[in-house]
Parts: structure tokens; sequence; C-alpha cells
């Protein structure tokens, strides 16, 4: 009988794995129409470049879908960030707007932007983020807030508004690995 058992478990397991085999395979992600094709060198990889119309929108296809954050978007591009925003999280952007980049000093923008400086503008985006998922009013109970750029960033309430290392939290959306904080200001780092 102990035999029979197994025997009756073992096919069962089977069973169970093709099944999991086969539905995954029949999923509804797909690869973005973005993602170059396969064997070019510019070829796009990784979790940022799947898209899957079932699940909440994530911290990048907020900002992508935002028509006020297309130079933040380009940012992130150009210092391949991408996949670091679709993690699990969760996740705080502080977002800058175009009119926060269109406030830095003129060519600013454009010279992050150049290949050789994308350490550099990765560094100032990696102060944009914290990690957690804390509304607006529970930001009001910090002082400071430690940034992926290992630096840390001054908290300030004035009124109802919340301020985090300057810049002022004009909005802020829910995401399905944290939330995005709409921003007036680029947060530059210390260093």
């Amino acid at each position: 009988m102990k035999t029979f058992i197994k025997l009756l478990f073992f096919s069962a397991a089977i069973l169970v794995l093709a099944a999991c085999k086969n539905e995954s395979t029949e999923g509804n992600a797909t690869v973005s129409d973005s993602a170059a094709t396969p064997g070019s060198t510019s070829e796009k990889q990784g979790q940022a470049f799947i898209e899957n119309d079932e699940s909440k929108p994530n911290v990048l296809q907020i900002a992508i879908g935002s028509p006020d954050h297309s130079t933040l978007v380009a940012a992130v591009q150009a210092a391949e960030l991408e996949n670091a925003l679709v993690n699990a999280g969760p996740l705080m952007v502080f977002a800058p707007t175009n009119a926060a980049f269109d406030a830095l000093p003129a060519g600013t923008v454009e010279d992050l932007l150049k290949p050789e400086n994308k350490d550099k503008l990765a560094y100032i985006l990696k102060n944009h983020v914290t990690p957690g998922n804390y509304s607006k009013d529970f930001l009001k109970k910090f002082k400071k807030l430690g940034q992926a750029s290992n630096e840390n960033v001054s908290v300030e309430v004035k009124g109802d508004d919340v301020f985090v290392g300057g810049a002022k939290i004009i909005a802020s959306v829910p995401a399905g690995n944290g939330i995005v904080h709409v921003v007036d200001k680029v947060i530059l780092p210390a260093n």
C-alpha cells in the first residue's frame, strides 16, 4: 500500500510540474516593442522591458505615462536604471517634473545626458529614490531619509506641505512597487 501511495504522489507531482511548465509559456507577459531585435548589440534586457496589462503600474511605468516627466524618463534611460525602478520594492521615487529640470542652469540636463556622464547622472537619480512606501502625511514624521545614493536628505514640514531635500511634494501616485511623489525641484546630492 505504501508503494502505491508513493507512486500516486510521484505521478501527481509530475502532473503539477508539467502543468506549471505549460502555464508559464501561456502567460500574459510579452516583451515590449521598445526592446531591440534578438542578436542586436543594443538589446534591452530585464524586468523593465516586460509588459503586463494586468498588474498595477510600477514607478517606472507611471513616470513613462506622465507627460510632465519626459525629462526624468530620458535621464533614467540614459543612466540605464530602468530595471532598478521596476524591482519589487517598495520604492519611494521623488519624481521631478520637466519644469524642475528646466530650472537647472542652462545646459545642465544636456550635459548629464551625455554617455560619458552616465555615472554622475545615475548618482543624481539615485538621490531621488528611497526604500519604503510612505504617504506624504506619514513622511511628516521623518527628519531625514536615506536615499539610494547613500546620502541623507532632510524632510521639512511647512503647514500642510512636505519638502524632501528642498523639493516640495506636489502630488503622490501609488504604484505596484511603491509610490511616486511628484516634486517641484531636482534633489541634488551634497557631494
